[in-house]
């Protein structure tokens, strides 16, 4: 086996995010050597450029000589005329408190590994050993495997190491026991917070509820690497908010605290918790293994992120931890923004997947078409939705549980990278319908169709209905600007605005023969007209005025609502589909008082 990697970290300017690093190779073979800073990261899905973070780089050979340094590209570097064994060393700055760059100052280091650390091409096989030098009271979690030395840590290799954030500070944590499977595992709950240490114990008290919910829909927990599981959090006045999602960890961030924030952090950890099964093990082929040399895509997020997002706030709910009109709310919204998005006209969730390198915090200057893209994160929760929904419908003893329990046991269980088509093979095999799978498929999946929500929400005593019935709609509202009333989005085709040739950053010169005084005014004239109404309208485009006619339509948006608060009473049928869907809890209190109907 080759000589272990060794890194070495320590922060003597914390203060200005600087970090020094070095690392070292040995048993090198005679010829040069390269050098290179990551360009993606696991878990995101766009460029991004680590390397303009490291400056003041320098190498010697195992007797201490210095070696020449080039550097030819903007991501590597090269060493040549070595003796078998280079440590490079480098300044690295880091100034970001999320799950994909790193962030140094004096209350904590942050790091994701890709955005730390260099590597040397054609190496990856080589274990990795790392020291980390924390300042006094800080102390280090992470999934990387621990030694007998509390500042050493190990990676069987690089795709490993990559896959492993650490955060360094004078974090609190808590811990509990999961049974199930071949062991029981530990979930660490390591949180850099400046709340109250009964703040973290609540929190803590409902992550071990939500992380439950997420076993029972799979039967037992994923077969932690080195028996741990832990959870990395920043909340943080200088973190930014985010998710990112590790094979054995994940780092959870958000600038305000527990309790100012009412702990929502939940739901960005119940989300998380459900990658541990779905990708980090029912894993897309083609993120198997990681490239960090450039942007990986799928066409599955719809799945991989779709059906995560779905379950985040879903085990939440069953945990008992939200109102379960909040989650209706949420859902609701969910299901509105997919069913009125222009960009279905434009792909379904395939192709919104494959987008991913574009959107995912990637950086560009030129605008692009908002109406071509949406996010295949709630585009994959509705999907999730329909699913579990039909499944419950056509197959009374089958759910969207266990879907994903079939997945895992196709493709979690042995870690089989799944392809596009082996995910409709799983449909097929779980329902032993292979019509209901090709149908779903090739409506929802390789096109952009979705079911008619109405009857199949309606199962649970939930009514999908218009939300604003008669309101006249322009396709949104402007918003008040230093030179007026200006449209500050971009008109989805087949609206008012659109059709009338309104764009982004037109200002409203007049509608229906009067000046709009603001935003306020704006809503009150369309409050005063119905669908259909033709106004005429006077509007300011990179200069020239221009005028048209603005033709009202109906506003499209609809939304979830109880039954209950319609005034209906739930049938048994009714009230035993959203206990078995949504838990106990999904039951309000005030249905309880009355009899139900069969």
């Amino acid at each position: 086996m080759a000589a272990p990697v060794d890194y070495d970290i320590a922060f003597p300017r914390a203060e200005h995010h600087e970090a020094q690093v070095s690392v070292t190779y040995r048993g090198l073979p005679p010829t040069p050597v390269r050098f290179q800073m990551a360009r993606s990261s696991p878990g995101r899905y766009a460029l991004h450029e680590f390397a303009k973070n490291v400056y003041s780089v320098s190498a010697t050979d195992g007797a201490g000589r210095t070696l020449a340094v080039t550097r030819t590209d903007p991501y590597g570097w090269s060493v040549e005329g070595h003796d078998g064994t280079v440590t490079i060393r480098y300044t690295l700055f880091g100034d970001r408190g999320d799950g994909t760059y790193a962030q140094i100052d004096a209350t904590h280091a942050r790091l994701n590994i890709p955005a730390t650390f260099l590597w040397a091409a054609g190496q990856d096989a080589r274990p990795v050993r790392v020291r980390f030098h924390p300042l006094p009271g800080w102390r280090v979690a992470t999934q990387l495997a621990p030694t007998d030395d509390p500042a050493v840590f190990t990676a069987r290799d690089l795709q490993y190491f990559m896959d492993s954030p650490v955060e360094l500070s004078a974090h609190e944590v808590r811990s509990w026991t999961v049974a199930g499977g071949a062991r029981p595992y530990t979930i660490r709950l390591a949180v850099h917070h400046d709340g109250s240490a009964a703040d973290l114990d609540h929190f803590a008290a409902m992550a071990q509820k939500v992380v439950a919910q997420h076993v029972a829909v799979f039967g037992a927990p994923p077969p932690f690497d080195y028996g741990t599981y832990t959870f990395i959090a920043d909340y943080m006045p200088q973190a930014s908010g985010d998710g990112m999602e590790h094979r054995n960890s994940t780092m959870i961030s958000m600038p305000r605290s527990l309790a100012a924030a009412h702990f929502s952090q939940i739901q960005t950890l119940s989300h998380e918790f459900f990658h541990a099964w779905n990708v980090e093990r029912i894993r897309p082929a083609e993120l198997e293994p990681f490239d960090f040399t450039r942007a990986n895509a799928t066409p599955s997020l719809w799945l991989a992120e779709g059906f995560t997002q779905y379950y985040g706030p879903l085990a939440v709910l069953r945990a008992g931890e939200m109102p379960f009109e909040d989650y209706v709310t949420q859902l609701s919204g969910t299901l509105n923004s997919l069913l009125t998005t222009p960009a279905r006209a434009y792909g379904g969730p395939q192709e919104m997947s494959l987008r991913a390198p574009f959107v995912d915090a990637a950086q560009s200057i030129d605008p692009t078409n908002s109406n071509i893209f949406y996010s295949y994160y709630p585009y994959g929760a509705v999907l999730a939705l329909a699913l579990d929904l039909e499944l419950r419908q056509a197959f009374p003893n089958l759910t969207l549980d266990d879907y994903m329990r079939q997945l895992w046991r196709n493709h979690g269980q042995d870690e089989r990278p799944y392809r596009p088509e082996d995910l409709q093979k799983a449909l097929a095999q779980l329902t032993g319908d292979q019509g209901f799978a090709d149908r779903f498929f090739a409506r929802s999946v390789k096109a952009s169709g979705l079911p008619d929500f109405a009857p199949l929400l309606a199962q649970a005593g939930l009514t999908l209905r218009l939300a604003h019935p008669g309101t006249a709609w322009t396709g949104g509202s402007p918003t008040d600007g230093k030179d007026g009333l200006t449209i500050g989005f971009q008109p989805a085709p087949d609206t008012p605005l659109y059709d009338a040739g309104i764009d982004k950053g037109d200002q409203i010169v007049s509608i229906d023969g009067q000046t709009p005084g603001g935003a306020q005014q704006w809503i009150a004239m369309l409050a005063a007209h119905a669908p259909g109404d033709r106004l005429p309208i006077v509007y300011r485009q990179r200069g020239i005025e221009r005028h048209a006619t603005l033709t009202l339509a109906a506003d499209p948006a609809q939304e979830i609502v109880p039954d209950e608060r319609l005034g209906r009473t739930l049938t048994t049928a009714q009230i035993a589909f959203r206990r078995k869907w949504l838990g106990e809890q999904s039951i309000l209190s005030s249905q309880a008082t009355r009899r139900p109907k069969g």
